[in-house]
């Protein structure tokens, strides 16, 4: 607002005053989308840091946003895959199953919030032991199927579905029997090689463009020893572009897991 200098003193005051009361409340009303909006630009500029922070923002002003909600969600996973502080990747995990909870309980008719909590839950798992690992194993389970029963070419509830078919199945027969025996994992006897290749084949086709896609398939084909589609997948993988923020990690395991393809 610009005011004239030539305004009588009362009038300046007054013009003061409702610019005091106006700004704020035009701000906030529009502060939510703005938020989710820059978070949006940050993510698509791979400032996985920043775009956490304005969707966190959002949730202050709307704590049921569940847009910010599954969004947030994807960033605190990204930012916790490789972080090398413990403490600090154990509370982005914990910060990104709050809100993929919160999510789902938001909107549980729509297929991201499901896939952000089995994303969160899996990833989390991975970072755990094997008896922490399979009291995830069901849930991160249902929330993929839950999020493909609503849209079944969801790219990322199948590449969940596919890698946990592939971590079960990497297990020891020992600790597979252990689990399904002692530790109620009984939901592991419907893990498969057939299906983990299946559901990452289909999560290739539905985003051919995404690196991570394509090493974990490649993973899949090297340990069913197919090993000309896992070089061809490694391949594909380290000739995409990085729009990503852990794509820079994806193609440094890419260059180093090819090299044990022959």
């Amino acid at each position: 607002m610009i005011v004239s200098l030539a305004m009588p003193g009362r009038a300046v005051r007054a013009a003061a005053l409702a610019a005091i009361v106006i700004i704020p409340a035009r701000v906030a009303a529009q502060s939510v989308a703005e938020h989710i909006a820059l978070g949006d630009r940050d993510r698509a500029a791979l400032n996985a840091q920043s775009a956490l922070r304005h969707y966190e923002e959002a949730l202050k002003l709307d704590p049921r946003s569940y847009e910010a909600l599954w969004k947030a969600t994807g960033e605190a996973v990204d930012l916790s895959e490789f972080n090398t502080d413990e403490k600090e990747r154990e509370r982005l995990y914990g910060v990104a199953e709050q809100y993929a909870r919160r999510a789902v309980e938001a909107n549980p008719a729509d297929a991201e919030g499901h896939f952000q909590l089995a994303r969160a839950l899996g990833r989390r798992a991975l970072s755990l032991g094997k008896r922490d690992q399979v009291r995830y194993a069901g849930d991160v389970r249902s929330e993929a199927l839950a999020a493909l029963r609503i849209e079944p070419t969801h790219a990322g509830a199948l590449h969940v579905m596919g890698m946990w078919n592939y971590n079960v199945m990497s297990l020891s027969g020992l600790t597979r029997l252990f689990a399904k025996t002692f530790l109620g994992g009984k939901v592991f006897n419907s893990a498969n090689w057939d299906d983990a290749q299946k559901f990452m084949e289909e999560s290739v086709a539905a985003e051919p463009a995404r690196i991570v896609h394509h090493l974990d398939l490649a993973r899949v084909y090297a340990a069913r020893d197919l090993n000309d589609r896992a070089r061809e997948q490694y391949e594909i993988a380290l000739r995409t572009a990085p729009a990503e923020f852990n794509d820079r990690h994806y193609l440094e395991e890419a260059r180093r897991e090819i090299q044990d393809v022959r």
